[in-house]
């Protein structure tokens, strides 16, 4: 009678890969015994080997999976699982795929942006482009407007007292800031609003849309329990394109998507759809990315290449009807002491894009009151 052969045992195991799209995959392992079978998986489920893309091969001991031109869908845990009548014995290793930029960032070129920033002409019907700063609150709409500030500033700069996660809303009136540094000032606002929070608390989505109108005047103290009257003093009765807004940016945690869904999307529907027929664009400042996904934490230069950064952009971009080219994830400073270059970049990168769609707002609305205008004439 013959001999057993070995229990199945591994010399060497499955080593984790991390290879850019487009790199081939290599997974070796070697056994003590060539008298086995070896079977592939994927995701505990069999490998469905497909002609051209993988290759299974053995050499002696040696037991080789390569996978050619890798792509996002080769991204999981891989295990062989060797066999005889012995016994079994299985290792496993996770495969990343780092996908390319979807999105370029003109990294370390945040004098450049600035000067973008400082020559933009707007239209001459307004001098500065107006944007209402919108979330749910500890979202991190006061971090971004200081955030802002300490980029023209160069500096670190707080100014707007922002939330801590989790409390009620700071911002109790409707205040502007403005960005300058020592040469001139920029041709934009930003305007800072009581945060939405998940209760009857909070801003009154009626106040949103007053002020997207123009109809609140700076220095309004919000009142959480009912809007802003026509009568009140803070109320303007007859706004002006320069007295609106020309851009809304709700600014959302990147980290909690889906509990911003289930407790602010109801109130933000009626502020959404306003703007919408107003025309008034809307954009998303997607914050915390770091919190998101620990390969933009390691380095923020990979925001674009994160898949869990994409996937969480196209699932606001679900919840609340903006499209992803219009959603923008950035990092506020929260934690740094000194100016950081990638988050300056990353947020400049991002207003260079929304004041061309404020710009194109004020435009659009300008010639059609003219074309109304001309026609009361005729």
């Amino acid at each position: 009678m013959g001999s057993s052969p070995s229990k199945p045992e591994f010399v060497t195991v499955l080593a984790e890969k991390h290879v850019t799209s487009g790199a081939d995959i290599l997974l070796q392992c070697e056994a003590n015994t060539e008298d086995v079978t070896a079977s592939w998986q994927k995701d505990s489920h069999s490998l469905s080997c497909v002609h051209g893309k993988h290759t299974v091969s053995k050499r002696g001991t040696t037991f080789v999976l390569k996978i050619s031109n890798a792509q996002e869908s080769d991204e999981g845990n891989y295990t062989i699982t060797l066999s005889n009548s012995s016994g079994s014995a299985s290792c496993s290793a996770i495969v990343r795929v780092e996908i390319k930029d979807w999105r370029e960032v003109q990294w370390s070129k945040k004098d450049l942006m600035l000067k973008t920033l400082k020559s933009f002409k707007i239209c001459n019907e307004v001098k500065e482009l107006r944007y209402l700063v919108y979330g749910p609150v500890g979202a991190g709409k006061s971090s971004t407007i200081n955030t802002i500030r300490s980029i023209f500033e160069g500096r670190q700069f707080v100014n707007c007292l922002a939330a801590a996660e989790s409390t009620t809303s700071h911002t109790l009136c409707f205040e502007s800031y403005r960005f300058a540094n020592r040469e001139e000032s920029f041709p934009f606002i930003f305007y800072d609003i009581m945060g939405a929070e998940a209760e009857e608390d909070g801003v009154q989505t009626q106040d949103v849309i007053s002020a997207l109108k123009g109809h609140i005047k700076e220095g309004y103290t919000f009142n959480p329990d009912t809007p802003l009257s026509k009568s009140n003093l803070y109320y303007n009765q007859n706004p002006s394109l320069s007295d609106q807004m020309h851009c809304l940016v709700y600014v959302v945690p990147a980290e909690r998507v889906s509990v911003m869904e289930k407790a602010f999307l109801k109130k933000l529907e009626s502020v959404r759809k306003t703007a919408s027929i107003m025309g008034i664009p809307q954009v998303v400042f997607m914050t915390r990315v770091d919190r998101a996904c620990p390969m933009t934490k390691e380095n923020l230069r990979n925001v674009y290449k994160s898949k869990k950064i994409r996937e969480n952009m196209r699932k606001y971009s679900n919840a609340l009807g903006v499209p992803v080219n219009c959603i923008f994830p950035v990092l506020n400073y929260h934690e740094e002491t000194h100016v950081n270059e990638d988050i300056n970049c990353l947020m400049l990168d991002a207003l260079i894009q929304i004041i061309h769609f404020a710009n194109d707002y004020v435009v659009k609305f300008s010639k059609s009151k003219s074309l109304h205008q001309q026609s009361h004439c005729e």
